[in-house]
């Protein structure tokens, strides 16, 4: 018999469960590739029949996480209880028993990565985190290693599930917010509370952990600039579709002249873009390295399974000891980085869309248009939708399309705009996202 890695698990949830059912399928050929063998010795949740109905034996489940920890046959946790408090205190238990811990949360890391990293290194422990970002798609580990070759100049990111779902059906099929979350919660797509989902959170967490490695430095969760989905209309993404954009709520990383942007909100994408073509649940990010340029990475983002498979890749890379070397050894965690030099959203230089809802009378359009010539903020293309009615005073749509402009620019013409009185709402604006440089430094393509 080969190397034996006891497991206690804390949360026998949706993933939990995953976990538990994948190493009882696979175990046998896990320990046929790698020489490990993974025993599931304690699991620790709430509800003591979950850990049943996927067959962990009684004597083997306990309503008290400190069980798990008392137990010194135990070499790693696997915390998949959620959140930022309970969390907190079960993985700095672990760690100061003498555990090494896997998790798949990657509010807790956004949050207290530092604290957590630093506990880890005091107890001569190591953290596994693969999955706290993009399900089961590797990111960690090419960014760790994979990548390690590069500095990497930017991360574009659709890193919600639940988003990218109800982004397809509106974008797709003309469904409203509304009627595309009802479909998503229907689904098992949303929680009955999409709140840190659909409001950005849950992206703009992830992208913290991926920024703080990728950038080598130590982010500041309060930083980052977050803009969820929830008031976006179904004739905005409809008339991108027109102009041939497609709408995706993206978490980006930058790293420009002023500083590091680090940005959640939604965005136009060109339509032939690989990230405009990711639907449904699924996640894609592309990572910009200077030497290898574009990287794209797909897959499922969320789920039991993709989850699962994640923390078992953790548990094996613990197990075969390569996570205690590099988490050692490696210099990109934030409990050994300084802070960024953050850009702020008011000096991002892209491209926008904007709809106007103005009345249709004669002398609108030169009024708005000042407004924008004022602030020397080119116009690409300008329509109006046509007053089907022929009513005098009728309010229609006017769309906008800037060339490139800085946010304060563009912030400081729809404050005037919002206050002319032939205007009746506030205008929308949806960011352009154009493909990123591969090659932002003269000389470094290895061509």
């Amino acid at each position: 018999m080969g190397q034996v890695l006891r497991i206690g698990l804390i949360g026998c949830g949706t993933v939990g469960q995953g976990v538990v059912r994948l190493i009882r399928s696979e175990g046998d050929a896990i320990e046929a590739k790698t020489g490990l063998r993974l025993e599931l010795a304690r699991v620790a949740d709430t509800n003591l029949a979950a850990p049943g109905l996927v067959g962990v034996p009684e004597d083997r489940i306990t309503a008290d996480a400190n069980d798990l920890f008392a137990d010194p046959s135990i070499d790693v946790i696997v915390e998949l209880v959620g959140g930022t408090t309970v969390a907190r205190e079960f993985v700095l238990k672990a760690l100061q028993s003498g555990k090494d811990v896997v998790t798949a949360n990657k509010a807790l890391l956004a949050r207290y990565s530092r604290e957590i990293y630093a506990a880890a290194r005091a107890s001569g422990r190591c953290i596994g985190f693969e999955a706290s970002c993009g399900g089961g798609i590797p990111l960690i580990l090419p960014l760790r290693s994979g990548l390690v070759a590069n500095r990497i100049h930017a991360i574009y990111g659709i890193l919600n599930g639940t988003c990218n779902y109800i982004l397809t059906e509106m974008s797709a099929k003309g469904k409203s917010y509304a009627e595309a979350l009802a479909e998503a919660q229907a689904a098992g797509y949303a929680e009955l509370d999409p709140g840190t989902d659909v409001q950005g959170h849950d992206t703009a967490h992830k992208l913290a952990v991926l920024a703080s490695m990728a950038f080598c430095c130590d982010v500041d969760l309060d930083r980052v600039h977050v803009e969820g989905i929830e008031h976006l209309d179904a004739c905005d993404l409809q008339a991108g579709r027109e102009l041939g954009y497609v709408c995706k709520l993206l978490g980006i990383a930058d790293q420009t002249d002023a500083g590091l942007s680090l940005r959640v909100h939604p965005s136009f994408v060109r339509a032939d873009h690989p990230l405009a073509g990711t639907n449904g649940s699924f996640n894609a990010v592309s990572i910009y390295g200077n030497w290898v340029g574009h990287t794209l990475f797909y897959g499922r983002g969320a789920g039991s399974r993709p989850t699962a498979s994640a923390v078992v890749a953790d548990l094996v890379d613990v197990g075969v000891g390569n996570a205690a070397r590099t988490f050692e050894r490696f210099r990109t965690l934030n409990d050994r980085t300084p802070p960024p030099t953050y850009a702020p959203i008011e000096a991002l230089r892209t491209r926008y869309y904007v709809r106007i809802m103005a009345v249709d009378q004669p002398g609108v359009m030169a009024r708005i248009t000042r407004v924008f010539g004022d602030r020397d903020i080119g116009l690409r293309a300008v329509t109006q939708h046509e007053n089907e009615d022929g009513e005098p005073s009728a309010v229609v749509p006017v769309v906008v399309l800037t060339h490139e402009t800085t946010e304060g620019q563009m912030r400081a013409a729809l404050e005037v705009i919002s206050r002319l009185e032939v205007v009746r709402a506030r205008p929308v604006m949806i960011r352009l996202v154009q493909e990123h440089e591969e090659y932002a430094e003269p000389g470094v393509n290895p061509s």
